[in-house]
């Protein structure tokens, strides 16, 4: 298997058979041993694979993960937004830029409010959303990149002169213990999902920085759980009124 995923032309058909039979094996090893990440990746290559993370996660949790969290994106998208802005005094102007950003959109605005929403999510909760979401520029070294990035998303924008509100991204990446291990990812919302599920998949604790953006995710937007803390079930009350 591990050949085959060095493959340009993978089978995989034989990945899926091979990665179902050696599930108990891999998950056993991955929360008994508790691994690096970069083991993993040596060991069940096929596990970082958008496929596999949806058929990891399905496995563990029996949920369909990223058609879960789209339908949930949509559910929730309007009332999100209608909380930011109650809020934008109170939480400050990172969220007031990011609004504004999300107000100068004129295409595409249901991806642009997904994206506002997730982006918004620690803001709203006053968490560290730096240690989660960055952004960098395309020609910025590639060794500061993701650099103190334990667990998150990198979104690097065009080099086009003095950035913009409206600045394109050139790629969407998630990152693990300052690796980069998904890229060329079409939007955020796709690499919040598989995000999460790698961190279902390698048995990885939410990180202490953003544990409740992870967890609204977790119980509001995937409903696997109802245990969750005060700030999360304030949030969850306010989107049900």
């Amino acid at each position: 298997m591990i050949n085959e995923m060095k493959k340009r032309s993978k089978d995989m058909t034989f990945i899926r058979q091979k990665m179902d039979l050696t599930f108990s094996l891999s998950r056993k090893e991955i929360v008994d041993q508790q691994p690096m990440v970069s083991e993993i990746q040596e060991r069940w290559p096929a596990l970082f694979s958008e496929e596999q993370i949806c058929a990891e996660f399905y496995r563990v949790t029996t949920k369909e993960l990223l058609g879960t969290f789209r339908s949930a994106s949509d559910e929730y998208s309007t009332r999100l937004l209608k909380l930011y802005r109650a809020k934008t005094g109170a939480i400050g102007q990172e969220m007031e830029k990011l609004l504004d950003k999300l107000d100068h959109q004129t295409s595409d605005i249901g991806l642009h409010r997904r994206n506002t929403d997730l982006q918004g999510l620690p803001l709203f909760l006053r968490e560290d959303s730096e240690k989660l979401l960055r952004t960098c520029l395309e020609t910025d070294p590639d060794d500061s990149q993701t650099r103190g990035l334990k667990i998150g998303i990198l979104t690097v924008l065009e080099d086009d002169g003095a950035p913009t509100l409206l600045s394109r991204f050139q790629n969407i990446a998630v990152v693990l213990e300052e690796d980069i291990v998904l890229k060329d990812l079409p939007d955020l919302p796709t690499a919040f999902a598989l995000l999460f599920g790698l961190l279902y998949a390698l048995n990885i604790n939410f990180p202490k920085e953003n544990k409740y953006t992870f967890e609204v995710i977790e119980t509001i937007f995937m409903k696997l759980s109802t245990n969750c803390t005060q700030p999360v079930r304030n949030l969850k009350t306010k989107l049900l009124l």
